[in-house]
């Protein structure tokens, strides 16, 4: 693995950690909840609005884009 991948695999790794923690807090406060469910939904919201990142290598050397349901297209990271 290259250095931009593994940065890239550490973003989409944070990314969900921070969704997945955030929505499982929320789902045990505020639902009803119980059991199985409030990881498993955690999982499936986190997963959905977690941004997506990927490095690729184009004719100017290795670059990180990223895509997000909240931003229109690709967009490229550093």
């Amino acid at each position: 693995m290259t250095k931009l991948q593994v940065r890239a695999f550490l973003y989409q790794l944070g990314s969900f950690a921070i969704f997945f923690i955030s929505f499982r807090y929320v789902m045990d406060r505020y639902t009803v909840l119980t059991g199985f469910w409030i990881p498993f939904t955690a999982f499936v919201i986190g997963t959905i609005l977690a941004p997506k990142f990927q490095a690729v290598k184009t004719k100017d050397g290795e670059k990180l884009f990223m895509k997000w349901i909240f931003i229109k297209g690709i967009k490229e990271i550093g």
